[in-house]
């Protein structure tokens, strides 16, 4: 076999007191989809930092077509014709989608942008994904599915000969994940070279070449193909253990209802939405993208104002005007785009876990008391087993599933008695997502009552009492957990459904 196109050849990075990457030797060939596997933090994203030249390694180096290459900048591995499309967007909210795919390159004349020009090339680049956004609408206006989708229109727009995906589909439903394979598998046969970042096993399987483990900064095993491999091997190698069932779902009794919400209508929703949730009950919620269900969350907690309808906290009827309106009644909300609404990333760990209970301060004025922060804040990173090398680690330099830790964590001083979880282990690991759903099944055995909004079929029906399936802004139906099944579900989810329900 001829040299890799790419090779990494003893790269190593190093942070303060953390070794991200040691020695990591890879190939990977042209024309292949090369998959990469591991926990949280096993240095994977790391890795493809280090790709795209927005870490420059510590050690070692990497050869791209046959020459030796050390990026000082994204701008030199964008030139070198590399894109790395990162699970978190990098994407400028405020600017158009026609804007975004063609920033640092904007068609003009005389040095005039050529909006005519820049609408139909932005046409263009998204129909290769399938998609018929309007380009003139600002990222902002978009979901996060369809902005994932631009974020992949972009990295084509620079004609890159490797482009690696970061947790692709973590946003995406399975008709759009479908599209995207389809879009890999075209540019695998013209030569292109891709790396493919993904918790979803499953998607290994169907999309991927080759498959490479990393743990703990190291790569532990390189499979050169994935016939004859099996997702208990992949998950073995990946946390040194065997998982035998995920979810360790156990049935447990059900108090009060803890939340009633009556006829809460508002953006997002096509008509007026009403359910309950009983004390130490999860309830699911599922749904395609767009379906209304992160924005129905967003109405219980007063993120979103509803223009009519009723919320009550056990027994307790809320005006709901903000946050913190819900917050002070016990009930909270761990956010589905964990960069932009969940964290404050340039604060630490620290600092996050405390910053909801700063609200009075800690003793009745506005001092804060540092050592009782620094208590609470250690206490929790080790009962939840957040992986940081200290507690004033700036929290964006975390894992996906360390940062969602760290919300939940947020929220276990406050008196909590409902928690609305949307889409909270998107983009983690099989290890990391058991240790959330342990901390879910701890919260309702104290009786919290517990939302799971999930586009993971598979884990609403491991973890749920209960299923509330939503369609283009309605609730169409509740499931107790004995009556569900994936067919089931799926068939009252999709847009014909009504042929479907009579057949229920």
């Amino acid at each position: 076999m001829s040299d890799a196109y790419l090779q990494f050849r003893a790269v190593s990075k190093a942070f303060p007191g953390v070794q991200a990457l040691d020695n990591i030797h890879m190939d990977v060939q042209e024309g292949s989809v090369h998959a990469l596997v591991g926990e949280n933090g096993a240095g994977k994203s790391t890795l493809l930092k280090v790709l795209s030249g927005a870490h420059r390694p510590s050690s070692g180096h990497l050869r791209v077509g046959g020459k030796e290459r050390v990026f000082s900048s994204t701008a030199e591995a964008i030139t070198a014709g590399i894109a790395v499309i990162y699970q978190e967007l990098h994407l400028a909210p405020k600017l158009s989608v026609a804007e975004n795919l063609f920033l640092g390159h904007l068609p003009n004349r005389w040095g005039v942008v050529d909006r005519g020009r820049l609408a139909t090339l932005a046409r263009q680049q998204l129909a290769q994904v399938g998609e018929e956004i309007d380009p003139s609408l600002r990222v902002e206006q978009l979901p996060i599915a369809q902005r994932q989708m631009v974020e992949i229109a972009k990295a084509l727009t620079r004609g890159a000969k490797i482009i690696a995906f970061d947790e692709p589909t973590s946003s995406l439903s399975n008709r759009e994940a479908q599209k995207l394979f389809g879009i890999i598998r075209q540019l695998r046969s013209s030569g292109h070279v891709i790396i493919y970042v993904s918790h979803r096993l499953e998607e290994i399987f169907q999309i991927a070449d080759a498959v490479t483990v990393f743990r703990d900064g190291r790569v532990v095993e390189h499979f050169p193909a994935t016939k004859g491999l099996s997702s208990d091997v992949l998950i073995n190698r990946m946390v040194g253990r065997d998982i035998a069932d995920i979810y360790a779902y156990a049935p447990r009794a059900h108090g009060p209802v803890a939340l009633q919400v009556k006829g809460v209508m508002g953006k997002g929703l096509r008509e007026p939405a009403s359910f309950t949730v009983a004390q130490g009950e999860i309830v699911g919620f599922f749904g395609l993208v767009g379906a209304g269900r992160t924005e129905l969350m967003k109405l219980v907690y007063g993120a979103q104002r509803p223009v009519r309808g009723e919320i009550s906290v056990r027994g307790t009827r809320l005006r709901v005007r903000s946050p913190k309106d819900a917050i002070n009644s016990g009930l909270v909300l761990c956010p589905e785009d964990r960069k932009d609404e969940g964290i404050f990333p340039v604060l630490s760990v620290m600092e996050n876990i405390n910053i909801s209970s700063r609200r009075g301060g800690f003793f009745g004025g506005f001092w804060i008391n540092e050592h009782r922060e620094q208590v609470r804040a250690s206490g929790h990173v080790k009962r939840m087993a957040i992986k940081t090398p200290g507690l004033s680690q700036k929290i964006m330099n975390l894992s996906g599933g360390n940062q969602q830790k760290t919300i939940l964590a947020r929220w276990l001083d406050e008196n909590m008695k409902v928690i609305l979880l949307d889409e909270p282990t998107r983009g983690i690991d099989v290890g990391a997502k058991q240790e959330i759903y342990s901390i879910i099944y701890g919260l309702a055995k104290q009786n919290v009552a517990v939302i799971v909004v999930s586009s993971d079929l598979p884990e609403v029906l491991g973890i749920s009492d209960r299923i509330i399936v939503m369609r283009e802004g309605r609730i169409v139906q509740s499931i107790d957990r004995a009556e569900a099944t994936e067919e089931r579900i799926l068939a009252l989810a999709l847009p014909d459904a009504e042929s479907h329900e009579g057949m229920l």
